[in-house]
Parts: C-alpha cells; sequence; structure tokens
C-alpha cells in the first residue's frame, strides 16, 4: 500500500507561486509514476501534469505548459510541483496520485491506483 501525502497549498494573488509538495510511504517510490490532478468546484477532475517512473519523463496539460513543473526527490521519497504565474482559473484541490506504468504516464484518472486527500490552492486579489 502507498500512502500519499500532499502539502503546500494556500492563497496567493494573481501571478503568484507555490511549491506543493506529495510525501508518498509505505512503497518504493521508484515503481510508480505520480500524477498531479485539479478539481475545481462544479468541475470534473482533470491531470495537469505528470512524471513517468521509468526516465522521470513529464507531461503537462497545454493550460500549464511553461508555468508548472513537476519533479521528484528519491532521497526524501517526493515529488514536488511547482505552480507558477497563477491565475484564478488554477484555482482548485490540487491532488497527487501513483500508478504502477511501466511506460510514461497520463493526465487521465484512470491509471492511478493510490490518490492524496489533496491540497487547496486559492488565487484572489
Amino acid at each position: 500500500q502507498l500512502h500519499l501525502v500532499e502539502s503546500g497549498g494556500g492563497l496567493v494573488q494573481p501571478g503568484g507561486s507555490l511549491r506543493l509538495s506529495c510525501a508518498t510511504s509505505g512503497r518504493p517510490l521508484t515503481d510508480y509514476a505520480i500524477g498531479w490532478f485539479r478539481q475545481a468546484p462544479g468541475k470534473e477532475r482533470e491531470g495537469v501534469a505528470c512524471i513517468s517512473s521509468t526516465d522521470n519523463s513529464t507531461w503537462y496539460h497545454d493550460s500549464v505548459k511553461g508555468r508548472f513543473t513537476v519533479g521528484r526527490d528519491y532521497t526524501k521519497n517526493t515529488v514536488y510541483f511547482q505552480i507558477n504565474g497563477l491565475n484564478p482559473e488554477d484555482a482548485a484541490v490540487y491532488y497527487c496520485a501513483a500508478g504502477s506504468l511501466f511506460v510514461g504516464c497520463f493526465l487521465y484518472v484512470s491509471p492511478y491506483d493510490y490518490w492524496g486527500q489533496g491540497t487547496q490552492v486559492t488565487v484572489s486579489s
């Protein structure tokens, strides 16, 4: 069983930045691709970024390319999500998820087996 705990959310002004963390435990982080998802009120959960387990390749939703960056620190069993240039449309609960994917990673929900509880990101002046 893999456990994931997100942290780092908060209230920022438009144009601001946050660094979200996804701390993992219970199983080796190297075994899992990690996805970052977000869900705003009344909307479906959408994938915004992911990092593969094999070569740390990353993929991003078009709406966040150039602003968001995902990376992992194996020594701390943690995946980071640097989110810059935030705008009100980015406000949501952000979730990390893990899946035992052998090739790449995906920006949709079904391949992921384990989920964190989420961390709230609010963007407001």
